[in-house]
């Protein structure tokens, strides 16, 4: 049977042999196991007598054997110790498989990252103490899962002015982004599949949608955006990125969004708006958001990964008012992602205008950013395209057919972490080209002209 020795060591006596040989045995393992650890004081031989039911002498006489032995160490006045190297190496087990640790590269270029540096901290801070000192009472209850009020008509308000989005409180239900948004309207029951999507998207999307038993059809895609001529009657909804299409870059020409606007209506469809980057344009006039064409038949999104940082896990729906309950109903009694705290303070940044000090702020150096990539391509490797560029956080570079895979490998083993466009095309929909989708938001200012050379050495030559 087991026996506790002290607070939070056992010593097993059982097996066969005198008490005297089964207790020395029970010690020495424990001190090999590191039970006992280098140091440690053992109880004096009564009190561990006591505990185990044997007699004082059997213990005294196995601590002699151990202190003769080398395992532990007697002083008068200091009691009995583990000495310091009393345990000889154990014969080594076999390690159990652990996945490999993932390096960090030397220089990250992934898309969809904004610059974590450039969390406005002050500002966060000074809205927080802000937002807080204002907050009734009832803002530190459960949450409510339709999202705080003071945020919900910060958006109404916020969203109008900015993206032209048509909404009131009542119509907004916040959540965790994006991922967030999709779980609840097809996990939830709210929506169904068949959905149309474009034929290059984040394939995590994907799997999402698949593991919630969504089928998903792929639009053409060109050069004046996806291709919503192509909707048919099979499917239900219709997931866009017409302000800048994801990754290709381009926006949604006007005739087609009223193209997929008279299908949802036609139809009895939904327009699902994934308006992820909207704030960040460069060299073009602002483009409204889909929903203000028919905010009965287009759910918005957006979230506060691009614009702030993706650790808020801050998003909200604008939703047509028939899917308002369904959606609550989804996300049940409670708040259980979104932080109320979060969305205080997001809600006061918004108000202050620190938000919008913020965008701009971060708009000027994403366009900085944007610049110099186009810049540096331009003078050491002026045969690669750069599209996709006129707003966003990242840019699409044409590579000559066939060099695809071998590029990103090359950027593997140079420290330069970016994607080939092939992981995000639908596996029913064409290759559009061989491109990468490089990032430009992420990387250090400091390093910020390492990866750029580091990136122009790996892409093909001229002559390829």
């Amino acid at each position: 049977m087991a026996e506790r020795i002290g607070v939070d060591l056992h010593l097993d006596l059982a097996g066969t042999g005198s008490r005297r040989a089964v207790l020395a045995r029970a010690l020495r393992e424990a001190i090999q196991d590191g039970r006992l650890a280098p140091g440690m004081r053992l109880p004096p031989y009564r009190s561990l007598a006591a505990d185990l039911g044997i007699a004082r002498n059997t213990v005294a006489d196995t601590y002699a054997e151990l202190v003769a032995e080398g395992w532990l160490i007697a002083r008068q006045g200091s009691g009995t110790r583990v000495a310091e190297r009393a345990a000889p190496a154990k014969a080594a087990r076999v390690p159990k498989k652990v996945p490999a640790r993932v390096v960090a590269p030397a220089y990250n270029l992934m898309q969809g990252q904004p610059d974590a540096s450039s969390f406005p901290r002050n500002a966060w801070a000074t809205a927080t103490r802000r937002a807080l000192a204002a907050a009734p009472n009832d803002a530190f209850g459960p949450g409510d899962p339709q999202g705080r009020i003071e945020l919900r008509v910060a958006l109404v308000d916020y969203l109008a002015r900015v993206r032209g989005v048509r909404a009131s409180p009542d119509r907004i239900v916040i959540c965790a982004g994006f991922a967030d948004a999709l779980r609840l309207l097809f996990g939830g029951g709210v929506l169904h599949g068949p959905l149309a999507v474009e034929a290059y998207g984040l394939a995590f999307h994907r799997a999402l949608l698949a593991a919630e038993g969504v089928k998903t059809v792929a639009l053409g895609l060109d050069e004046h955006g996806t291709r919503t001529e192509d909707l048919g009657r099979g499917t239900r909804s219709v997931l866009l990125t017409p302000a800048h299409q994801f990754p290709m870059g381009g926006p949604l020409t006007s005739a087609r969004r009223n193209v997929a606007v008279d299908w949802a209506r036609r139809s009895g469809g939904i327009v699902i708006e994934d308006d992820y980057d909207g704030e960040f344009r460069y060299d073009r006039e602002p483009i409204g958001a889909v929903q203000a064409l028919d905010p009965a038949r287009v759910i918005y999104l957006g979230s506060t990964s691009k614009s702030i940082s993706p650790a808020l896990r801050l998003g909200w729906m604008v939703l047509p008012e028939q899917f308002v309950d369904p959606v609550l109903v989804a996300k049940g009694m409670r708040e259980r992602w979104t932080s109320i705290i979060d969305q205080l303070t997001f809600a006061e940044l918004i108000t202050s205008g620190a938000y919008d000090r913020h965008v701009r702020q971060m708009r000027q150096r994403y366009r900085d950013r944007r610049n110099r990539l186009v810049a540096v391509l331009a003078e050491r490797a002026p045969h690669i395209k750069v599209t996709g560029i006129a707003a966003g956080l990242h840019a699409v570079l044409r590579l000559p057919p066939g060099t695809e895979a071998a590029t990103v490998k090359a950027a593997s083993w140079r420290g330069v972490a970016l994607d080939g466009l092939a992981g995000y095309r639908h596996p029913d929909a064409a290759a559009q080209f061989d491109g990468l989708v490089v990032g430009y938001a992420t990387p250090s200012d400091h390093t910020y002209a390492s990866a750029l050379a580091a990136l122009c050495e790996v892409l093909p030559p001229a002559d390829f």
